[in-house]
């Protein structure tokens, strides 16, 4: 039985060049997200990885107590699928080698970018949404799409990404969108905590229309 009262948080986040302009309220929108999780009953792990062209871990499985600030460095183009890919297979690999009593009861993938896919040479479309799906129906993961200057529902549909879960943003919103989501998971840690050890793990609350039209341009 894996741990009701551990979360791991993946966080995949965009740092290509076009989040210059959002960079400030980007960051101070991850601090706040921190703090209210540090609030939150329960335990739960943070995974950061950032990309553009490339893919870089910034920390990965630390108590949400030690997060540091984040130092978000803009640059490069947007490699999305490639990006999503590592984050997913090394997550999924790193939990499979854990004893079944040491993995987290729930397990958040969290993605936010600003861009549209343009930059990947491994991944395609197809092969992410069958990633994601088959991380969603066979191990219960829960997969968040925070999108900027898209419709988020649309890319998120084609990620695998249910559309309740995916949210468009606008640029000037950054903060206010994270504001949000850390509501919706730390609701959704506080009703795992009551829930009986042996439940399925409850679904993160969706983004209602009030939430869409209160975060959009």
């Amino acid at each position: 039985m894996t741990r009701a009262d551990l979360t791991h948080l993946y966080f995949l986040l965009d740092r290509s060049g076009s989040m210059q302009s959002i960079k400030t309220d980007t960051e101070g929108g991850f601090a706040a997200f921190v703090a209210e999780q540090q609030a939150q009953p329960g335990e739960c792990r943070v995974t950061l990885a950032q990309f553009d062209n490339e893919y870089d871990v910034v920390f990965a499985g630390v108590p949400v107590a030690d997060v540091p600030p984040l130092d978000l460095q803009p640059r490069g183009s947007t490699a999305l699928l490639d990006a999503m890919g590592r984050l997913v297979t090394t997550a999924g690999a790193e939990l499979a080698a854990l004893p079944e009593d040491e993995r987290p009861g729930t397990v958040i993938v969290a993605i936010m970018t600003d861009g549209h896919e343009n930059a990947s040479q491994e991944w395609t479309h197809p092969a992410i949404r069958a990633l994601v799906e088959q991380q969603t129906n066979d191990y219960a993961w829960q997969f968040l799409y925070m999108g900027a200057d898209q419709d988020a529902i649309e890319v998120g549909t084609r990620l695998g990404v249910r559309p309740e879960a995916s949210v468009t943003y606008g640029r000037g919103k950054s903060r206010d969108v994270l504001a949000m989501t850390s509501q919706k998971l730390g609701k959704l840690r506080n009703d795992r905590m009551a829930a009986p050890a042996s439940a399925p793990a409850p679904m993160m609350e969706g983004y209602t229309r009030e939430e869409r039209d209160a975060v959009g341009e």
